[in-house]
């Protein structure tokens, strides 16, 4: 268990995929470049056995922001996008309806 303080320190913001594209050499690992707004941000998740890159581009998804960079494959990942496991499949989560890249999730 964490404590609501724990919890209120993940800084979650919704961003707008604008490109994506495989990593080279890896079955599981997608390069996004991810829209926040005010900033753009890369990210590399592992979800390439659940999802094509072209599909992901134009997609709003909660990304957490405020995790140290960390280097996959030779690659600067800085952040980590929110998804579930069902099933052994990656689903993404999206807000209900538009809103702006960058949007706080609470």
């Amino acid at each position: 268990m964490i404590t609501y303080n724990d919890f209120k320190k993940l800084d979650i913001k919704i961003g707008k995929i604008l490109s994506a594209e495989k990593v080279p050499k890896s079955d599981k690992l997608i390069k996004m470049e991810i829209d926040f707004g005010k900033e753009k941000r890369q990210i590399v998740a592992g979800i390439a056995e659940s999802y094509e890159p072209d599909y992901l581009i134009g997609k709003e998804i909660p990304v957490i922001v405020n995790l140290e960079p960390r280097t996959i494959r030779g690659i600067e990942s800085q952040g980590m996008i929110m998804i579930a496991n069902a099933d052994e499949k990656m689903v993404l989560l999206s807000p209900e309806r538009q809103v702006s890249p960058g949007t706080v999730v609470e």
